[in-house]
Formats: structure tokens, C-alpha cells, sequence
């Protein structure tokens, strides 16, 4: 027997099922929208601002970036989370160095000698495929040519003599470097080593942006970084690893990479604003791009972000 169901039955079980189904399509869309929310929050975290929001920010690691001195324009990544460094950790080396022994713009400074285990140190690394300059023991570099060995093509054991130099031990000097970052308000900031080959020297992309202002701030420092090569004893010719100087108003400032870092990059830069048309100084730091050594792709997201900053200035 069919069982036959009358059209007004039937209509209002169409009225019943769209009543009860409508709540619960909804309750699937706003669950789905907020799942999307919360994974691209996730995945990047930007400041509120207007211009922040139409940065070009980079899909990976963290980065910040600000103007002028003033409070970062915005922020993407896990900026709360601190994050290896690598050798962008030689700017505060550079900045305590400088604090400690102030040098002036055409000044040499003090002369530092290079101790035989420092020297034997280099020949027993020279494969281990770190960044190194060359060094003989007895060798004397003034102060000025110890930085541009360190900054420019990133010489770890420079940092290790630069530290073991200005506060007569690598310890001490890593000390000191806690204390200065303390004082610039770098709450998330731990050194661990001078070089930041140690993955346990960490900063965030905030953090270091204080530092940025702040070295920048030393007029020799900025000299030097801004440099694209110098010469200096025993190793010769020694070439800027930056190769953003001098294209999109880069003044400097350094790359890093290791493994656990990735590519690194913090970055001034000189730029005429969209809509000031006056000139400002960008800063900004990127952390944990992927690619390979000098920096990943950390030079292509400092280009973005500079022309995305300068639109909004």
C-alpha cells in the first residue's frame, strides 16, 4: 500500500525542515569563518592601524617595523615568542663595544692583539662552515677595523675576540650585553653567546627594533654598516654581506642565518613618504625567513616592507 501524504502535510514539514536546518547551516558558517579568523590570527598578527593592516607583512617568522623613532607601525608573527637571533646578535655586540670604548667617525680607537689561541681557533674552524675572517696570532687591529671584520662579512670568531677584549672575558661581555638590552627595554631579549651561533640568543622582532634605533643612533656604528667593503689586516678585503645597501634607501644594518634561526635581517632606511613627501627613517627587523645563508628570503620581505611603510608615511 502507498502511503499518500497530503500537500498541506507536506508543505508544512518543508516549513518545519527549514526552520530546524536554517540554525544549523548558520551555526556551520560561523563556525567555519571563525576557524578561518582564528588560523590566519595564528599565522599572522598585525597591529590594528589602517597602514598596518595593508603592509606587505611575510608569511613566515615575525617581523616589526617603525619610523622616526616612534612606536612600531605594526607587527606580524609570534612577536611575544622569542626567537634566535643569529648574527644580527653582533649589533649589540657593535652597540656595547661602542658604549664601552666611544669611538668618533675618523677615529681608529684602541689597538686590540689577537692571543695565539684565538689564532689557533680560527685555523681549527676554518671548516666548520662558520662565517671567519682571518687571524694570526700577535696580529694588532684597531677597534674600527675589529667591527668592520665583525658587521660586514659577519666574522664569528671577530665577535668572540671584540667580547673577550672589552670585557676581559666572553662571559663577562655576554653579561653586559643582558644588562645594556635590559636598559633599552628588550624584555624578551636573552644573549647567550656573542656570535648568535647559540641557538639560546633570542630576541624578538620588536625587541630588536629598539636596538636598531638605538645603534643606528652612534654615528661610527652607522658609518660602518653602511659600508659595502673594507680592508682589514691578515684576512684583506673584507665585503658587506647586506646586499640591500644602497637600493630602496638602505643604510645598513645586518643579515643573519643558522640553521635554527633562518634568515635574518634587521634594516634601516632612508625613505621620502607617500604622503608627507618628506624624508623618514624606517627600522625594521625580520626573523626566521626560510632560504639559504647570507639572510633567506629575509631581503625580498625588508624591500616589501619598506615600500609598504613608506606609502603610509
Amino acid at each position: 500500500m502507498r502511503h499518500i501524504v497530503s500537500r498541506d502535510r507536506l508543505g508544512s514539514s518543508r516549513r518545519v525542515a527549514r526552520r530546524t536546518l536554517a540554525p544549523l547551516l548558520l551555526a556551520v558558517v560561523a563556525g567555519t569563518a571563525a576557524t578561518a579568523t582564528a588560523t590566519a590570527t595564528a599565522s599572522v598578527s598585525v597591529s590594528a592601524s589602517a597602514s598596518a593592516a595593508r603592509i606587505p607583512w611575510p608569511g613566515y617568522g615575525q617581523s616589526a617595523v617603525a619610523a622616526d623613532g616612534r612606536a612600531p607601525m605594526g607587527t606580524s608573527g609570534a612577536v611575544g615568542r622569542p626567537h634566535p637571533t643569529a648574527s644580527v646578535a653582533k649589533v649589540m655586540d657593535a652597540y656595547q663595544v661602542l658604549l664601552d670604548h666611544p669611538l668618533g667617525v675618523h677615529d681608529s680607537g684602541p689597538t686590540i692583539t689577537v692571543l695565539p689561541y684565538e689564532a689557533a681557533a680560527y685555523r681549527a674552524e676554518i671548516h666548520s662552515g662558520q662565517t671567519l675572517v682571518a687571524v694570526a696570532g700577535g696580529e694588532r687591529i684597531s677597534e674600527r677595523k675589529a667591527l668592520e671584520a665583525m658587521l660586514l662579512p659577519s666574522g664569528n670568531n671577530m665577535a668572540r675576540i671584540l667580547a673577550r677584549w672589552d670585557g676581559g672575558s666572553i662571559d663577562r661581555f655576554v653579561a653586559r650585553e643582558n644588562r645594556t638590552a635590559s636598559r633599552l627595554g628588550m624584555g624578551h631579549t636573552h644573549f647567550a653567546d656573542p656570535a648568535g651561533t647559540d641557538s639560546r640568543t633570542v630576541s624578538t622582532a620588536p625587541d630588536l627594533i629598539r636596538l636598531d634605533e638605538a645603534a643606528m643612533g652612534v654615528a661610527v656604528f652607522a658609518q660602518v654598516v653602511g659600508e659595502t667593503s673594507a680592508r682589514v689586516p691578515v684576512a684583506g678585503v673584507v665585503r658587506n654581506h647586506n646586499r640591500l645597501l644602497g637600493h630602496n634607501g638602505v643604510l645598513g644594518v645586518k643579515t643573519g642565518w643558522t640553521g635554527a634561526a633562518g634568515g635574518c635581517l634587521m634594516f634601516a632606511a632612508r625613505v621620502k613618504g607617500g604622503r608627507s613627501h618628506q624624508y623618514h627613517t624606517v627600522y625594521g627587523v625580520v626573523l626566521g625567513q626560510p632560504g639559504p645563508p647570507p639572510a633567506g628570503r629575509s631581503f625580498d620581505a625588508a624591500v616589501r616592507l619598506i615600500e609598504g611603510a613608506q606609502r603610509f608615511l
